[in-house]
């Protein structure tokens, strides 16, 4: 997309404007804006060596793409008089009104906060606030076009700034932009962010791209010719362009494991037309005469996306048998389709799409930004905790020693601020210093604040006092699920005592009485792991002689299974695994070795509880000679089986490479557990595999990633 980035002027601007709104009140507002903005920028440069008033400019020009209307042009004029001036909220909204001065106080609160995306967690919450702080939506569209413009002239900061900056667009803002429908926009942020990050891989693909550009078009052109004569014989007017798809897109693509050749969608085609039912006969040609891809076809118009996208995509066979997409839309649902909630429909009080009011569409639009968080238990309460936190009640901004920017709200004390910096940090507060002096701990902030929390690691947690004076709800939830948790720790290690107490009276193995009985007093007691069983006890849920009776019950089970592996030749297939000489026996997998197909495996009779199959180099069953039984894998196996590897890396690891390399070879990851050292770190997870051979592949590639020390697979 060719854009005007440099030069411009607010004439410019207006008759951009002008080309789609021709409400002169809104024209006189964007002038005197611009006329403000203007005065309390004079003097001021960028790092680029523009005049300041250049940067609000362009982000009022990006906004122009999208039909912004008179408020949000105007805002984007405004939107860092106040963080870089001396003007105030008060004065905007006596000049420019009440929703001007709201969506540039939004923006400044934004610009705020020092963003960070140190983990998936952290992102999540980051994008969280950054909904919660814009109760008007062009909050957040200004906030993306000054992003956008600010990325474009990123070149002028240092390389390590440049990442920062490009990963934060990547993993904060683009998400919201996608939600948002902002497909065109989220595009370019992509690309740029990608541009800064790895620009080995941008240039990678920018070469591929031009190196068979002649080749495509030409495909493209011919396609377009074919498919629009075919449109013109049965008299649908129409237009047809040819689609271009993202770098960033492609990258993904190949960075997850596809070959440029195999990237169909690089030949694209959209098709406008006047109606929906034009889509569908224009659809229902095409599929006459080029043979559609099986399983490719998308209708988002008779069930659109939850940010209001609609379009039908089809994949078909086209000239020389090259496959293209082709997605068909009307001309009102491009508009929303490029620009989403953005489009200049959006704030317009009497215009409507789909006969819901302008307040439906953007309620719409924040209940599936609720999806972007996913530490809330359920939208309600994401809702409340935006609500409580951020949104109704006045905000104050604090600082920590290093002069982080922590947003809380008014009424916060020192336990909110410790649990919003991490919730370690607040579960072993011992004390705060508050501008150099001690205060206790319902001491209430105020804005400018400089708070230092000191922690023990003797603390024993928070105190349950606390409850009755910390105001958000993150402290809150944090401070009750320390509790829980202890509690639930105290109950375990009770009903653990009280377990191994009874099998010493009747001298019974804790390791063999666990093999042989611990799935039969799970099944009994409806019990998920052997964990929940010891908190049950320590509980009190369920006596320890409730429990003891359930093993005497299965006692006699033993005997026929060893019976019938003298009486039965034939093999079957159970649970994944032949046994042989065995007809109706249960078979599990061992929990302690976790064996998968290919390793070699021997199956242990248990008391009771069927047949247990282990590593044959499991320590749990290597002494052992006695009910052991030759098991074989079934060879036809289709399913992936769990297994535990010890990933040791460098401080600089990188999770998401490591998640990456799982993906591309269509390995699951379970769970992750990570254990911090001083001087590396250890990652601790279950992988769902096929078999050793795709295990061996994968430690293999994950062994060649520079921060990986070493790779074990582990034994309980």
């Amino acid at each position: 997309m060719s854009v005007k980035t440099e030069n411009i002027t607010i004439e410019d601007l207006i008759e951009k404007v002008s080309s789609y709104d021709d409400n002169l009140e809104d024209i006189k507002l964007i002038r005197n804006a611009y006329d403000y903005a203007y005065k309390k920028h004079f003097s001021q440069k960028r790092i680029t060596g523009d005049e300041y008033i250049t940067h609000p400019l362009n982000v009022a020009w990006i906004l122009t793409d999208v039909n912004a209307d008179g408020k949000a042009i105007a805002a984007a004029l405004l939107h860092d008089t106040i963080e870089d001036s001396d003007s105030t909220f008060e004065e905007i909204k006596n000049l420019f009104g009440e929703d001007v001065a709201k969506i540039v106080d939004g923006v400044t609160k934004i610009n705020r906060l020092n963003f960070t995306t140190d983990s998936e967690q952290m992102a999540a919450n980051q994008r969280k606030i950054l909904v919660g702080l814009s109760s008007d939506v062009r909050v957040l569209i200004v906030k993306l076009a000054d992003r956008l413009h600010n990325m474009r002239t990123l070149y002028v900061l240092s390389e390590a700034k440049q990442k920062r900056k490009a990963k934060e667009t990547l993993e904060i803002l683009t998400p919201v932009a996608h939600r948002l429908g902002m497909y065109k926009l989220k595009s370019e942020l992509e690309d740029l962010s990608l541009r800064y990050l790895n620009p080995d891989a941008y240039y990678e693909v920018v070469e591929k791209l031009n190196l068979k550009k002649t080749e495509r078009d030409a495909a493209v052109n011919k396609m377009l010719e074919e498919v629009s004569n075919l449109l013109t014989e049965h008299n649908i007017i129409h237009e047809i362009k040819g689609r271009s798809k993202s770098i960033y897109s492609i990258y993904n693509k190949m960075n997850k494991g596809k070959k440029f050749e195999d990237i169909y969608d690089i030949l694209a085609l959209r098709v406008f037309v006047n109606t929906e039912q034009e889509c569908y006969l224009a659809l229902g040609l095409i599929h006459s005469k080029y043979k559609p891809v099986p399983k490719r076809f998308k209708d988002y118009i008779a069930m659109p996306k939850t940010n209001l996208y609609q379009s039908l995509h089809t994949t078909v066979f086209g000239i020389d048998g090259q496959l293209f997409e082709i997605q068909i839309r009307t001309y009102e649902m491009d508009k929303i389709a490029e620009y989403g909630i953005a489009s200049h429909w959006s704030y317009k009080e009497n215009k409507s799409v789909n006969s819901k009011d302008v307040m439906e569409q953007k309620l719409e639009i924040f209940r599936s930004i609720i999806e972007l968080n996913e530490e809330s238990k359920t939208p309600e309460e994401f809702i409340d905790n935006v609500k409580n936190d951020l949104l109704f009640n006045d905000s104050i901004y604090v600082y920590t020693p290093k002069g982080d920017v922590i947003e809380l709200p008014k009424g916060a004390t020192c336990v909110d601020f410790a649990y919003r910096v991490h919730s370690e940090v607040g579960d072993k507060m011992v004390g705060a210093i508050v501008n150099d002096s001690i205060v206790p701990f319902d001491y209430t902030l105020k804005t400018g604040d400089i708070i230092k929390v000191n922690t023990s690691k003797l603390s024993k947690g928070p105190n349950k006092d606390w409850l009755n004076f910390v105001v958000t709800s993150q402290a809150r939830n944090k401070i009750k699920a320390f509790y829980t948790r202890r509690e639930k720790n105290e109950n375990l290690e009770r009903g653990m005592a009280i377990f191994e107490k009874a099998l010493r009276r009747k001298k019974m193995s804790l390791q063999e009485t666990l093999d042989n009985y611990l799935n039969i007093i799970l099944d009994s007691l409806k019990l998920k792991d052997l964990d929940e069983l010891y908190i049950a006890i320590g509980q009190g849920k369920y006596t320890i002689s409730a429990v003891m009776k359930l093993i005497g019950k299965k006692e006699e089970k033993t005997n026929k299974i060893l019976n019938k592996t003298s009486e039965q030749k034939k093999a079957i297939i159970k649970n994944d695994i032949l046994v042989e000489g065995m007809n109706e026996i249960k078979v599990s997998l061992s929990g302690c070795c976790k064996p998968i197909p290919g390793d070699n495996i021997i199956g242990y009779i248990t008391k009771g509880s069927g047949i247990t199959v282990h590593r044959s180099s499991c320590k749990n069953i290597i002494d052992l000679d006695e009910r052991l039984i030759n098991v074989k894998w079934n060879e036809n196996l289709s399913k992936r089986f769990p297994t535990d590897l010890l990933i040791y890396t460098s401080p600089d690891d990188n999770l998401l490479d490591i998640i990456t390399k799982a993906s591309s070879n269509n390995i699951a990851i379970d769970s992750v557990y990570t254990i911090t050292k001083n001087d590396f770190k250890i990652y601790a997870i279950t992988i769902l595999v096929e078999n050793t051979e795709k295990l061996d592949k994968f430690c293999k590639e994950l062994n060649n990633l520079k921060f990986i020390q070493k790779v074990e697979r582990q034994m309980n």
